[in-house]
């Protein structure tokens, strides 16, 4: 299986911490001979790490859309 699963209330302090950690959960999911009850604990942090990944894009989408219009209106 994959190496031990974080905690469920910590997050990750980079986008690509989070990235790496939703590839090794898809990798578990795709063996054969997960036990129900940790697929429920994967799918729960795989949710956290996507709403993660997202706020960070969005962070990094509005930061540059900011920097656009500074360019513009110099």
């Amino acid at each position: 299986m994959v190496r031990k699963m974080k905690q469920i209330d910590s997050l990750p302090r980079t986008y690509e911490e989070a990235y790496e950690e939703l590839q090794q959960i898809l990798t578990a999911l795709q063996q054969e001979g997960i036990r129900i009850d940790d697929l429920a604990v994967y799918v729960e942090r795989a949710k956290q790490l996507i709403q993660f990944c997202r706020a960070r894009l969005r962070q990094v989408e509005e930061r540059l859309q900011q920097q656009e219009g500074e360019n513009i209106n110099p």
